[in-house]
């Protein structure tokens, strides 16, 4: 457990110092915006197409993983939504405090701290899962949302969910990456060097981000964030640890890595659904503040245990 703690803190640390510069005003919520951009739109779409053109689609497409994250991931989708239900909130809320409790920082956190500690066969079964949530309950969460204020579902929304998979620099980047690889196509070499370059910026940049943005975050509604942390840190990996070790039955290595995104924090694409709709955003931004403090000691706990599968 020590060691993998001190494996983690690494990561960690730049958080905390991002977390420092944005609270220290040296970055100011603009620079954290556009570094944002860079990350998401740039360094993280090149890391996401290298790992995907460079893998063939057999190592990274597994329907049992898929089956299992699904199953584990929206058990404690219903989880959160039965108990917001029981609070007699409305759809849209409990879509969001759902989305919290379900959803974890895969892209920014999650690909580049698990590759780096379990190693590049890693990378297939994180893409496949990050895949999952943002098809899936991205998705799922606009159908909630729309469907719960208009009372149906409506070709606009259908639309909506179709424009944000396409502008989802991830989802192209991944598609365009395993397309590449599909036909057999190889990368020459100039091409490869310049996406590792560029890919590079991926770790510290996502990470730094992570941190700056948490500055912005508020701790409002202590007790509601806190029970969203313990479903995403808690029961979410355990949930998914039932379906991937006994329900749909994977190798001890992809249980291992799917365990460890199960247990990531809370996502910060969570807070940007929160606040473009108006649902709730103040109890997403503390959900996020605190699952990611608490993130520091659970996330190498989960990874000390499945190391021993």
């Amino acid at each position: 457990m020590v060691e993998i703690f001190l494996r983690t803190l690494p990561f960690f640390a730049i958080i905390g110092l991002g977390y420092w510069a944005g609270r220290s005003r040296f970055f100011s919520p603009e620079a954290t915006a556009y570094l944002t951009k860079f990350v998401f739109f740039f360094a993280l779409s090149a890391m996401l197409f290298r790992f995907s053109a460079n893998l063939p689609f057999n190592d990274i497409f597994d329907v049992r993983l898929v089956m299992g994250y699904l199953w584990g991931t929206a058990g404690v989708y219903g989880i959160a939504m039965l108990v917001a239900f029981i609070r007699r909130l409305d759809v849209p809320t409990a879509a969001v405090e759902s989305q919290c409790a379900a959803i974890g920082n895969t892209g920014f956190l999650g690909l580049p701290m698990l590759a780096l500690l379990f190693g590049e066969a890693a990378i297939g079964p994180i893409m496949l899962i990050l895949s999952v949530d943002l098809v899936v309950f991205s998705s799922l969460i606009v159908i909630l949302i729309n469907g719960g204020r208009d009372g149906r579902l409506t070709f606009a929304t259908l639309r909506l969910i179709g424009a944000g998979l396409v502008r989802n620099p991830m989802i192209v980047s991944i598609t365009a990456g395993l397309l590449w690889s599909g036909f057999g196509l190889p990368v020459p070499v100039p091409m490869n060097d310049f996406l590792s370059i560029l890919g590079g910026a991926a770790t510290p940049g996502a990470l730094f981000v992570i941190g700056a943005s948490l500055a912005e975050r508020s701790a409002e509604r202590v007790q509601i964030a806190a029970w969203l942390s313990f479903c995403k840190l808690i029961v979410h990996p355990v949930l998914v640890a039932l379906a991937v070790l006994w329900v749909f039955p994977v190798d001890a290595f992809t249980a291992s890595v799917a365990i460890s995104a199960a247990a990531l924090p809370v996502a910060g694409n969570v807070y940007m659904l929160a606040a473009h709709y108006g649902v709730a955003p103040q109890r997403v931004s503390a959900a996020i503040l605190l699952s990611t403090a608490a993130s520091i000691l659970t996330v190498p706990a989960f990874i000390a245990w499945v190391s021993a599968l």
